[in-house]
């Protein structure tokens, strides 16, 4: 398969998982789909063709893992999990209902295929900093991604763990920084602004960065995580120009962080999104 055609099969892959986050939310009826669309594309190219994966085998040891560090973004990695053959994807429209093994925050406990609980934010960084810690003491060659929220980055247990990451040079370690300019309360910019952006704080942190200036395209994706893995004796971090709610008719535009739309609202964003979905698949 050249280039191209892996492009087109990430392309189609990430709709698929914009129509199945959208099913999995719209099972509940309200949820995260602001940052959860907005990771579609990386989590496309993540699970299609970057990390070294089996879903026969999900605790594989050789495994590269994956930390949602987001981890409210739960029902994007549920999606991209159920299409990757984890488990039946029918089986996450039970989000957050009692009983369930897919709750609204990602726990390993529970659901095939997630390698760490999160959801206290800033936490999953000190965890995917820890894997990738451990993997380098037992000798592995493997990687640990992790997908932390712009807004998340206001936690200083992000920076604390940065800053360890940079001393022990855990060039394993890339972390995907999810930049759409909204949190919970609004505009990034607005409730804590970043100053010179992330990308110069990681930066000043001593890792290597990488400006990926269109997140939702997975060419460019494709192409910055390729370049990560020439990176040695740092810990890379992308930077992902994101657009909050990607993809869903009802969010992309208000860039909410969390929706409870009608059921009429419901239809058409899935309807809209099976259509994009369609329309990618026959180019």
């Amino acid at each position: 398969m050249n280039k191209q055609e892996k492009m087109h099969a990430l392309q189609v892959f990430a709709e698929q998982i914009r129509v199945e986050t959208l099913k999995v939310i719209a099972s509940r009826g309200f949820g995260h789909v602001g940052g959860s669309m907005s990771m579609a594309d990386a989590m496309a190219v993540l699970y299609g063709e970057i990390m070294q994966i089996d879903p026969q085998n999900p605790r594989w040891e050789d495994r590269d893992w994956f930390v949602l560090s987001k981890g409210h973004g739960g029902p994007v990695m549920y999606a991209t999990l159920g299409l990757k053959g984890y488990y039946p994807m029918e089986s996450a429209y039970t989000l957050n209902q009692p009983g369930t093994d897919f709750p609204s925050h990602t726990d390993r406990r529970k659901t095939v295929g997630v390698d760490l609980t999160t959801g206290s934010l800033g936490q999953g960084m000190s965890e995917a900093v820890g894997a990738a810690l451990g993997s380098k003491a037992q000798g592995r060659t493997n990687h640990v991604f992790v997908a932390v929220g712009d807004g998340e980055c206001d936690e200083g247990q992000i920076w604390e763990a940065a800053q360890f990451a940079a001393h022990y040079k855990l060039d394993n370690l890339v972390c995907l920084v999810d930049d759409n300019g909204r949190q919970l309360d609004g505009a990034v910019a607005d409730v804590m602004s970043h100053g010179k952006g992330l990308g110069a704080k990681f930066d000043a942190f001593g890792w290597h960065v990488i400006d990926v200036a269109d997140g939702n395209d997975v060419e460019q994706i494709y192409d910055a995580l390729t370049a990560a893995y020439a990176v040695k004796g740092q810990p890379i971090c992308l930077i992902l120009h994101t657009v909050k709610g990607k993809g869903a008719t009802f969010a992309e535009s208000s860039g909410a962080h969390s929706s409870q739309p009608t059921k009429e609202q419901w239809d058409e964003a899935i309807a809209a999104a099976e259509a994009r979905l369609a329309a990618v698949r026959a180019q």
